[in-house]
């Protein structure tokens, strides 16, 4: 039932890192009682950045983290309850016009379920999630132009899903998503925050045990902060003379497979149509969209994630402004010297394309291209040294929000 839509700007190499998640050992934690886990940690790093503003004109920096977390899990004889809450301190060095910042950020997922998988029944998934998210904390978060763009982000999911027989399935599904940036306006260009509700509804027939048939359905409702244009760098161009509203609405049909193609491969791929009438009307869009997601265990030490999205959202760049977004990720992961050793490489692409802008000057397309490798090593039980190296660049048809950036990170990861 879950889309797989990225939501922030930026690229979404988070997703595709997780794929490595399976492979990489975890201490036994503290147990409390027989069925609750509690999982403390605590990790310091130091990061290099090339180019801190992603822009053309680069300026480079660099910052200690500590971060300390703790995560849970709870198991209930027929439900579960997982969790985790986390602090980032983030300490700037060489870069005087950067002041120091937090990060923090909790989330919960609640499952519970009356049958066994692929069994006659029902299943209950429930989750929330919070971040306080400093811009230096991922070149995936960053979509702004320059400093000041911290953001706050909040999500509410929640899915119901009833197994009628063996063969057909079917399901609910309603979430809420707020995204809200920190602005100074005296000093950058104004970022856009926006919320989304959605419900929807999947149903499935299991052809065979490698093939299940689907078709999906879902209708968004958005309010975009457009009450007003707060840029004054627009105050020279001449807009289409449109009031935009606060409120947009969509709604997407697709259809696709799903299931296991092997023991070692699951996947998901659905396509479809979807329409965007953003502004209230001020413009209607619609074309194709696709969702796609997969996992590949290669080997017991290797595996593979991809993940893919188009969709339709209100701009967080520009007032006024309605984009169509492609997404799509793989992460690979390899075990190494007898287990303690993690490789992982992910690569991400992005599209935005401007469909409908208030100003001409907003109207161009962004392509975005990521890369990460990192490392991991598992010094003893409780120790961890991990490193990574990142490189994006982007491409764009306003040639002046071209740029590439690096970025090389190393720490060590205390956990319990």
């Amino acid at each position: 039932m879950k889309h797989s839509k990225i939501l922030v700007a930026g690229i979404a190499v988070a997703a595709a890192a997780s794929a490595s998640a399976d492979l990489m050992d975890r201490a036994g934690g503290i147990k409390v009682g027989e069925r609750l886990t509690l999982r403390p940690y605590v990790s310091v790093g130091y990061t290099y950045d090339s180019n801190v503003d992603s822009s053309r004109k680069d300026k480079s920096g660099s910052s200690w983290t500590i971060n300390p977390g703790v995560g849970i899990d709870y198991a209930g004889d027929n439900w579960g309850l997982k969790g985790a809450a986390y602090y980032t301190y983030h300490a700037y060095h060489h870069y005087s016009s950067q002041l120091n910042s937090s990060s923090f950020g909790e989330n919960l997922a609640f499952d519970w379920h009356n049958s066994a998988a692929d069994e006659k029944g029902w299943t209950v998934t429930l989750s929330e999630t919070y971040q306080r998210v400093s811009q230096d904390d991922d070149m995936s978060n960053n979509g702004g132009r320059g400093i000041g763009r911290d953001y706050d982000q909040v999500s509410f999911n929640g899915v119901i899903e009833r197994r009628i027989n063996q063969r057909l399935h079917a399901g609910l599904e309603a979430s809420y998503y707020y995204l809200d940036y920190d602005n100074n306006v005296d000093k950058y260009a104004a970022m856009y925050g926006w919320q989304r509700s959605t419900i929807g509804g999947e149903m499935g027939y299991m052809y065979s045990r490698w093939l299940d048939l689907l078709v999906a359905a879902s209708y968004h409702r958005y309010w975009q902060e457009n009450d007003k244009q707060r840029s004054p760098y627009y105050s020279s161009y001449t807009a289409r003379g449109n009031k935009i509203s606060d409120k947009s609405e969509g709604w997407s049909l697709m259809g696709g497979f799903g299931s296991r193609a092997t023991e070692r491969i699951t996947y998901r791929a659905l396509v479809g149509w979807s329409r965007f009438d953003y502004g209230d009307g001020a413009k209607k869009l619609d074309g194709w969209t696709y969702q796609l997601s997969g996992q590949w265990q290669i080997s017991n030490t290797l595996n593979l994630m991809v993940l893919g999205s188009s969709f339709y959202q209100p701009s967080e760049t520009h007032y006024g402004t309605a984009t169509k977004t492609y997404t799509f990720s793989a992460g690979l992961a390899k075990a190494l010297v007898r287990g303690k050793l993690r490789s992982t490489l992910d690569l991400a692409y992005r599209k935005e394309a401007a469909e409908y802008t208030e100003y001409e000057t907003d109207d161009y397309d962004s392509d975005y291209y990521t890369g990460r490798f990192g490392l991991n090593y598992t010094l003893n039980r409780f120790l961890t040294a991990f490193s990574s190296v990142e490189y994006q660049f982007c491409s764009s048809d306003r040639k002046s929000y071209d740029y590439d950036r690096w970025r090389l990170t190393v720490g060590l990861r205390m956990a319990y």
